[in-house]
This record gives structure tokens, sequence and C-alpha cells, in this order.
């Protein structure tokens, strides 16, 4: 994979968006928004926020509406945005005021290690619009062994999201649209099949069709230069969801505590 000189940028948005039910993990710790759940005496929305500002972002927004998170993101410098009715309005809202490049991570995220951002925008390619950081289901599992995950099955293996995304180019307003038109069709599935393009079907159902690969096709077909990268820690795929990932974050938070 090309690797790019880049140096981090200087914006990074946090997503601590409020779903219409009630949050039930939320509720079971005391609070208000998972993001006030705290672990190891910091919130998560703290401990993502101390992340990107160790690895380099001096200007870091957050898409929020619940009060108390809203408040604490007030108090830690941030910059606040409303979120818009989904994830992809609430980057695009976002998106408008910072331009690219912008890094993109979640309030859930409490794991996040500011090497990790280093990384990935390091190896990102400095071409891409749009670049997604996905671990290996063998890395995963080395790192946390017995995890469970929802898992991405191509050619190359099996690959899980890590809640880090990175807007660096002129295509990314394109990558937004896609994103937005693609959870618009969330209840038409062919639709969202069908702008995969017959090839890179067929390719995946001989299982020939790397996750890489089916990327890029995807980007191509919409004018967009999009690319994997794949995560150099495993621990990285994991954000904190339900009740059992938040067991396990505060169990691997301990453990790093006592290695120092």
């Amino acid at each position: 994979m090309e690797e790019s000189t880049q140096a981090p940028a200087a914006s990074a948005l946090i997503l601590a968006g409020s779903r219409p039910e009630p949050d039930l993990l939320a509720l079971s710790q005391g609070v208000s928004h998972k993001a006030l759940i705290r672990i190891d005496g910091h919130t998560m929305l703290e401990r993502v926020h101390a992340a990107l500002v160790q690895a380099g972002y001096d200007r870091i927004y957050v898409s929020a509406s619940d009060d108390g998170v809203v408040a604490l993101a007030q108090g830690l410098g941030m910059i606040v945005v409303p979120p818009a009715t989904g994830p992809s309005g609430s980057v695009a809202r976002v998106f408008e005021l910072s331009g690219a490049p912008l890094l993109v991570t979640t309030s859930d995220h409490a794991l996040l290690r500011p090497e990790w951002v280093r990384d990935f925008t390091h190896d990102a390619p400095a071409h891409c619009d749009v670049a997604i950081l996905l671990a290996e289901r063998g890395e995963v599992e080395k790192a946390v062994p017995d995890t469970k995950r929802t898992w991405l099955r191509f050619a190359d293996g099996d690959w899980s999201g890590c809640n880090l995304f990175l807007l660096n180019g002129a295509g990314a307003a394109r990558a937004l649209q896609l994103w937005s038109s693609v959870e618009a069709d969330r209840k038409r599935p062919w639709r969202i099949v069908g702008r995969l393009g017959l090839g890179t079907l067929v390719s995946y159902g001989l299982g020939r069709l790397t996750l890489a690969d089916g990327v890029r096709r995807l980007g191509k077909r919409n004018g967009i230069a999009a690319e994997v990268v794949a995560a150099r820690d495993g621990e990285a795929a994991v954000d904190v969801d339900k009740a059992d990932d938040l067991v396990l974050a505060r169990q691997l938070l301990a453990r790093r505590v006592a290695s120092v």
C-alpha cells in the first residue's frame, strides 16, 4: 500500500448523536448518554477527546444534542454542532465547516489510542478521497481473544470496522452523498447491492473479491477514490455498544494500566 507523508489533519469529529429509542446501556449506568459512561474514572467522550488531542488535533468537533454531552464537550473546548437526521448528515454538516482533511470517529471508541490515529492517517494513501480503517480477524483475535464481532467476509479474510474514517480529498463530499443514499435505502437492500455492479457481485459470489478491491470498485463507480487501511492493532475494532463491550473495555483498560 502506498504510504502518505501527510501530517495528521487539524480537524476531527466525534459522533455522539442520540437515537430515538432509549439508550439502555446508558440507563444501566445511570447516565443520559453512553458517551458519559465512566471507565477508570473518565467518561468515554473524555477518553476519545484526549486521544485525538495527543494525536495532534487542535480543532475537535462533536455532533451531539444531549445536554450532558454538550456541556462536557464545551468544557473540554470542543466545537458542538447539532446532529442531523443520520450519521452521514451529521458528518456532512461538520465537513461543510471544516473541509478536508477531516478525521471522523465515535464517542464510544473508548479504547482509542493516539498511535492508532497517527498510523491510520500515515497509512492512508495520499491520493484517496476517503479512507476507512478496518481490522482483519486474525489481528483482532490476537489482540482480543474470544471477542464476538460482526465480520465482513471477503477473499482476503474476515474484517471488522474500527470506527475511524478519513475524509481526505475533493471526492469526500460525493462519498458523504453515497453514504446518505445507502442510509436511505437500508430497507431496500437490492438498491444497495445494485451499486456494486454485476462484475463485482460475481467476484464476491465466487469468493474472489478482496475487501480493498470491493471498496475501490464501489468508489470508482461513484467518482470517489476510496481506500481500506488495515489496522496495525486488532484492539482498534473494539467499541462500546452493549453491556458485554463495556465489560471488555474495562478489562482491557485495566490491563493497560497494569502493564505501565
